[in-house]
């Protein structure tokens, strides 16, 4: 197949590595001209994926015109702060589009505006297509070398088409599954950046196992309620976008929320700033829109308040623990 990603982070290089390795024509557009153009004279993207040689069949750009004439699948790979803003350029280019049957989201994130998801978004910005999301634990680094990974494909597509992405996609290191509930993979994947926080600060503060394991179970049960009164079916949280990619978030040396609730638990705040700097942190921003989506809907959702009182509010990590501990006792199942 023919794709077109937009976005050249980790992510969406790393998955322009992989279709390109599996024979498809690929064209990755970066945001900016002179990161393209790094690229495409070093064959490595050193900014995010740094060690990784790309093939001479990967196409790199910066215009969408070209990248989106022969396009079947077009892939947005920006993070959730940018995504409108590189829709609206994809709707501008479209007219030379001819051949586009699907847009892919692989965002972790809801925009901070609207606290629409991922597809909402595209939806709103490019009507009258069908919508997917890639979701599950895969980081970008394993991913390009091979390291043996599954993924799950949502959408609202043709059988067909949805069988056909699957297949072209998966390999022997990548296995793709498919599943019907577009909104329910999307939120697990947009949820678990916000207990990755709450579980680097419970590292951060040297807790130990026994409340990690705590924490996680814990939070799995809080994702699945929010997930469900949001809209989406139980079962997807409960698969790789649910508790999949929420254990490799929140276990993982390469998570980006878990290193962040680390700096929060040993760092002040202006030494955290500087830290991150230049950062992509999808769970800082979505801490604030399921925090008003729970108070829109009327969601008790405990842990993320906490974690949303440390952020926003300057609360005391160990002072949010008390807080958490000393809630009324109830059954495990509420």
């Amino acid at each position: 197949m023919n794709f077109c990603i937009v976005g050249a982070g980790a992510w969406g290089t790393a998955m322009a590595v992989h279709l390109s390795g599996l024979g498809h024509a690929v064209t990755l557009v970066a945001r900016r001209v002179e990161h393209a153009l790094d690229i495409a004279s070093k064959r490595e993207n050193h900014a995010y994926l740094p060690g990784i040689t790309l093939d001479n069949d990967l196409q790199i750009a910066f215009e969408l015109k070209p990248a989106l004439m022969e396009a079947e699948v077009v892939i947005m790979a920006c993070p959730s702060t940018s995504l409108r803003e590189q829709c609206e350029r994809v709707q501008e280019a479209l007219n030379s589009a001819w051949q586009i049957k699907l847009f892919i989201s692989l965002c972790k994130g809801l925009e901070q505006k609207t606290s629409l998801l991922p597809t909402e978004v595209i939806r709103e910005v490019i009507p009258g297509y069908r919508y997917g999301v890639l979701s599950g634990p895969t980081f970008a680094d394993e991913i390009v070398r091979g390291k043996p990974a599954a993924i799950v494909f949502a959408s609202d597509a043709e059988s067909d088409l949805v069988t056909t992405v699957q297949e072209v996609m998966s390999n022997n290191a990548l296995r793709v599954y498919t599943a019907s509930d577009l909104r329910g993979v999307e939120l697990g994947g947009c949820l678990k950046n916000v207990y990755a926080i709450a579980v680097g600060i419970c590292d951060g503060l040297n807790l130990g196992d026994n409340a990690k394991a705590a924490l996680l179970t814990r939070a799995l049960h809080e994702v699945v309620t929010l997930g469900v009164q949001l809209g989406g079916k139980r079962e997807s949280f409960y698969g790789l976008s649910g508790v999949g990619d929420l254990v490799s978030t929140c276990t993982s040396e390469h998570s980006r929320n878990r290193a962040l609730g680390k700096l929060v638990a040993t760092q002040t705040e202006g030494e955290r700033l500087k830290s991150l700097e230049g950062v992509t942190l999808e769970g800082y921003w979505a801490t604030g829109c399921f925090l008003n989506l729970c108070e829109k809907y009327d969601i008790e959702a405990p842990i993320l308040r906490e974690i949303y009182s440390i952020l926003y509010q300057s609360k005391d990590p160990l002072e949010g623990l008390h807080d958490l501990m000393q809630r009324d006792l109830r059954a495990e199942d509420q």
